[in-house]
């Protein structure tokens, strides 16, 4: 039987064109437990594609210095500039470090907002990486109750491990363990090219709202499809 390293390693993207992660932080504290917790995952999965021969970058997009910017922008129904800037840089990332806070047994309202104004295309079978912080370990399960649906909404693929930090959390090893856990399964999803293939691939099989995705493949509004029934309804005619 082939050794799934090695079948993984022939799918490789080539080595010398770095991969590029994009860290998003829902944190309003400063110093952010969430932003460190996602730059701490985030520095691992670099670490780990390193000892695997593949660069990465590393980008993290900080909701709070934008959040009056988020909240005017789902006011309006279209983002602003600085939003628009951050979806950019997420949209050009190759995987995502969701990282968000938990309050009162639900991911910030912050976070949710800012990836209610992401383009439903946008993120078509790119790894992320689910991370949480909170006051206690009762909160541990908004990971995979609430994020792990809202990025399965978005057609991500998000890694089996998902990462909760309480306060006690941060001495304890078990934390690294799974942070690493979870840096090597987004660095085995990279390395596959399952993520280009999924979104090339198979795009015409999506029912798209947006065309959110064109960054991979130089997609145009040529591509959409203007006959089905609910873009009929959007442009105000009825469906057949």
């Amino acid at each position: 039987m082939t050794d799934s390293h090695t079948a993984i390693q022939s799918n490789a993207n080539d080595a010398a064109t770095p991969v590029a992660i994009a860290a998003v932080n829902a944190g309003v504290s400063d110093p952010s437990s969430t932003r460190l917790l996602a730059h701490r995952i985030a520095q691992r999965a670099v670490d780990v594609l390193r000892d695997n021969g593949i660069q990465a970058t590393l980008t993290t997009i900080d909701l709070a210095p934008i959040a009056t910017e988020i909240a005017q922008s789902i006011v309006a129904g279209f983002p602003g500039k600085k939003v628009q800037a951050a979806i950019g840089r997420l949209a050009s990332a190759d995987a995502t470090i969701a990282g968000t806070p938990v309050y009162k047994a639900g991911i910030s309202g912050l976070f949710k907002s800012f990836a209610d104004l992401i383009d439903d295309d946008l993120l078509i079978a790119k790894p992320v990486i689910l991370a949480g912080t909170g006051g206690t370990a009762r909160h541990e399960m908004v990971m995979d109750e609430q994020l792990r649906p809202l990025f399965a909404f978005l057609r991500a693929i998000p890694a089996p491990t998902s990462l909760y930090a309480a306060p006690e959390a941060w001495g304890s090893s078990e934390l690294g363990k799974r942070i690493t856990r979870a840096a090597t399964e987004l660095a085995l999803l990279l390395r596959s090219g399952v993520a280009a293939q999924i979104a090339d691939d198979n795009w015409q099989a999506y029912q798209h709202q947006f065309n959110g995705n064109a960054t991979r493949a130089e997609r145009t509004i040529a591509d959409i499809d203007f006959t089905t029934d609910l873009m009929r309804l959007a442009a105000g005619g009825q469906p057949t």
